[in-house]
């Protein structure tokens, strides 16, 4: 609806300069009529004001006179109409900010999209925003779209099924999608369009039920997370390792937490250099954070890796700090999470 209405706003003006173009020339040729007297001649007619001409016209000026009064009636009512209606659309709050969150998505590069804003969905937004990692919400309910939406949490009305839908996010340009949505079905046909569309997009799935973990899988789903067995395993190891978890729980993974864990990819810290090792970045003493884990370019994870462990190529490092260690951390090697 918004690009009809400019296309009309661009053929009303092209009308008027067009209509005034013809009126100059069309007295200047006629009647010859000097290039200010045909400007002033086609004003005076197209706006229907009255006033005399400048010079007495032949038969063939006033033909011409006709045909320009009618013209331009149909042509000025039409173009006051479309442009009236742009300037009022375009001065509505309501529309600016629509298209502001708009033109946000579009710039949006290795982000992550969150299908659906339930429970799920305000948890991964919240823990993303603490972390500054840049986000898309995808959102069924307008109602919700319309409460929660502002320029901090970019927001899309639509159903995350559509593969249009998943194009105006920027699926081809993301890294991760989530589908949080309540519905496993739901679920499942989101990770087949997204894994189609995008083979190297990670993709994290909601399961409700555990039969529907095998198919999530199958479907191209690299993580599912059900959380309804976590929550149970949680409370079950509250019982039986209570002091574990209470010193887990006080891990924060991102945000100004006591304690937190990082991920950090080791070309960052080795800039490229071949052959080093974790002894040789000596991050210990340099900031005061542990290294806890590593991640070979397989997947695979050693923990409590040995100080003679070499970084190869697209491998990563788990380190753990407190808030202030972490921080000096990232702006030591220049590691920046921040909304591009």
């Amino acid at each position: 609806m918004g690009k009809l209405l400019t296309n009309k706003f661009y053929l009303a003006v092209s009308l008027l300069i067009s209509l005034l173009c013809i009126g100059v020339l069309g007295y200047h040729t006629i009647s010859n009529y000097s290039w200010t007297d045909s400007l002033y001649m086609t004003v005076i007619t197209i706006t229907t004001v009255g006033y005399g001409e400048t010079q007495p016209l032949d038969s063939f000026g006033k033909l011409f006179t006709v045909g320009l009064i009618l013209t331009s009636v149909a042509i000025i009512a039409f173009s006051i109409s479309v442009i009236t209606e742009y300037i009022v659309k375009q001065s509505n709050p309501e529309l600016l900010k629509r298209k502001k969150i708009k033109k946000m998505i579009s710039n949006l590069e290795n982000h992550v999209i969150i299908c659906g804003y339930g429970r799920n969905g305000k948890q991964v937004a919240q823990k993303l925003l603490a972390h500054k990692r840049p986000f898309v919400i995808i959102e069924q309910e307008k109602e919700i779209v319309d409460k929660f939406k502002n320029e901090s949490l970019p927001m899309l009305w639509g159903d995350a099924i559509e593969d249009e839908v998943l194009k105006k996010v920027g699926i081809y340009k993301a890294s991760t999608i989530i589908c949080s949505l309540p519905e496993d079905a739901d679920n499942l046909f989101i990770v087949l369009s997204a894994r189609q569309m995008n083979k190297d997009l990670k993709i994290i799935s909601r399961a409700a039920k555990p039969s529907s973990y095998r198919k999530l899988k199958l479907a191209g789903a690299d993580n599912i997370i059900m959380p309804d067995r976590i929550g149970g395993d949680h409370m079950a190891s509250l019982v039986v390792v209570p002091d574990l978890i209470e010193f887990l729980d006080n891990i924060s993974l991102v945000g100004d937490g006591s304690v937190n864990v990082e991920e950090i990819p080791t070309d960052k810290l080795t800039h490229g250099k071949e052959n080093q090792s974790i002894l040789d970045l000596n991050i210990r003493s340099r900031t005061g954070c542990t290294i806890i884990g590593y991640k070979n370019p397989e997947g695979k994870y050693t923990v409590n890796p040995n100080a003679n462990q070499l970084l190869v190529k697209d491998s990563k490092i788990i380190v753990l700090g407190d808030a202030k260690q972490i921080q000096t951390l990232n702006k030591l090697y220049d590691i920046s999470t921040s909304f591009e």
